[in-house]
């Protein structure tokens, strides 16, 4: 596996090229998801049903209103710049363009819309750590989908990064209408996604 394009370097003790190739070289079980994030290799368990459901109707909806060059990918790791990251999001718009310039990962620069569903395990890195991450990339959009959230389910859609940090453009409680910004123009039905509880 090659290094990755990333000017950071993680303060555990290893450079960014042991972490990658430690990321590599982890065997985990089938269906998990393993990420760098922020320097530290982590390894999620196979998501529940609930998020596969909501990870595929988002997916149909997205197919509809995505502009014509981009996919919707559910398994395609990206890169975040400076942050010792390499993120798998549950969902990602990107130019076909971009995937078929890069070898196992794209630049997170590069997408359009990242979407993260929350699980028990990793609510945390999604409302943090990936958001942070996300907007430091200059990724437009970032939607959380939040089933986990404390009180009631939410969805948050946030944009217009800067500094390393989103401003909030839209949150609703599962329930509302959730409307995605050009290039989308997109209204997601909150109440139809399961909560995951």
């Amino acid at each position: 596996m090659t290094a990755l394009s990333v000017d950071h370097v993680p303060d555990n003790g290893y450079d960014w090229d042991d972490v990658v190739r430690l990321w590599g070289e982890t065997d985990a079980p089938e269906g998990s998801k393993v990420e760098i994030i922020e320097g530290i290799v982590t390894v999620a368990p196979p998501p529940a049903n609930a998020h596969n459901i909501t990870a595929d109707a988002v997916q149909e909806l997205l197919y509809q209103a995505k502009p014509a060059d981009c996919g919707v990918f559910q398994t395609q790791g990206v890169t975040i710049p400076g942050k010792a990251g390499l993120y798998i999001p549950d969902l990602l718009v990107m130019p076909r363009v971009v995937l078929a310039a890069s070898h196992n990962t794209a630049p997170a620069e590069e997408a359009l819309l990242v979407v993260e569903i929350t699980s028990p395990s990793n609510a945390n890195h999604d409302r943090i750590s990936k958001a942070h991450g996300y907007a430091r990339a200059g990724v437009p959009l970032y939607l959380l989908l939040d089933p986990w959230h404390t009180g009631k389910p939410t969805a948050t859609l946030f944009g217009e990064p800067e500094g390393g940090t989103y401003r909030v453009l839209q949150s609703v409680e599962y329930g509302g209408v959730l409307t995605l910004p050009e290039p989308f123009e997109l209204k997601i039905d909150t109440g139809t996604l399961p909560d995951g509880r």
